[in-house]
């Protein structure tokens, strides 16, 4: 799942880099990462959504860990294929997924390409001098990037470089990547996304971009509104004292419930709207540029203002 662990070792010219070795994977993921049922169940639901959102013929897992989701995709028929840096993590794929998964550094160029390339939890444990070496490789091996990496999860210590998605929408953009956001991947996690490889018009990008954003901004205050109400509802049971008490722990417990998903949810979708209106505002200062630039090219153009009004006219008439 990610190229990670817990002991160090330190590079001459680098702060210590962590190993990704047995100690990792047995006590810091919260739910030991092995082959148990909560990681499986996790991989299988993730499997099935990319089989049901993308159709892929073959699929890269990058930072594969020991190949749970190499192992859902090939039982749902996909050439799925898995790679990360941690020896010990490979040495524990299943038998049947083993010769499909190998040790490889994500900051090497891949050997062949993919129809979709998967990278769960994993960039936010590159260190930054690799970032856009790495990025770049994913890039050329692939036109579709299913990508998850947290946005503010600073308390891990392997975690080497937490970055805001829009972070990553730039580094990807240059790489002429853009979100696809029409998919919503939040079966994996609130803030994945689809990055695809695209050369839209750019004022068709930015059209597409500032509808998400307006979407997303209403979403958000629907989902605000709502958790606001469920924490009013949760005072009002607190404070009260009849005898519908029992009843009311009953929906206490619900209603805590709700509140706690309404706020994963609200920070998913706030991450997802810092992200779209900064690359709409990227957007709309590049289509301001590219304007200047072209009124400067026409004012030194002897007759160019006279024929690109003559041409608006004759297109006027069409």
């Amino acid at each position: 799942m990610a190229e990670q662990a817990t002991s160090t070792e330190r590079r001459r010219d680098e702060a210590p880099v962590p190993e990704y070795g047995a100690y990792y994977y047995g006590h810091d993921c919260g739910v030991p990462y092995e082959r148990n049922e909560h990681w499986l169940r996790f991989f299988g639901e993730v499997a099935d959504g990319i089989v049901r959102d993308f159709h892929p013929t073959s699929v890269l897992d990058a930072g594969c860990a020991m190949g749970f989701l190499v192992e859902a995709l090939r039982k749902r028929g996909v050439d799925a294929w898995g790679v990360d840096v941690s020896e010990f993590a490979i040495s524990q794929a299943h038998e049947s997924v083993r010769e499909h998964c190998s040790v490889a550094s994500l900051a090497e160029p891949l050997s062949r390409r993919y129809d979709l390339i998967v990278c769960i939890e994993v960039l936010e444990h590159i260190p930054p001098s690799e970032t856009d070496r790495t990025i770049a490789n994913l890039c050329a091996a692939t036109d579709r990037l299913l990508l998850s990496t947290t946005p503010d999860d600073y308390s891990e210590a392997t975690h080497l470089n937490v970055q805001p998605p829009e972070a990553w929408s730039a580094a990807l953009a240059r790489e002429g990547f853009l979100r696809d956001v029409d998919r919503d991947a939040s079966y994996i996690t609130p803030w994945a996304a689809l990055y695809t490889r695209g050369e839209e018009p750019l004022p068709e990008i930015v059209r597409r971009y500032d509808r998400a954003w307006w979407r997303l901004r209403r979403e958000v205050s629907e989902v605000r509104g709502s958790l606001l109400q469920a924490q009013e509802r949760l005072a009002e049971i607190e404070e009260s004292r009849g005898e519908e008490r029992p009843g009311q722990l009953a929906e206490l417990d619900r209603l805590r419930e709700e509140v706690l998903r309404l706020r994963d949810h609200l920070v998913g979708k706030d991450a997802e709207l810092g992200a779209a209106k900064g690359r709409v505002a990227e957007l709309e200062d590049q289509t301001r540029r590219f304007t200047g630039a072209a009124q400067k090219l026409q004012s030194r153009i002897p007759g160019a203002a006279r024929a690109a009004a003559m041409l608006r006219r004759f297109r006027a008439r069409g």
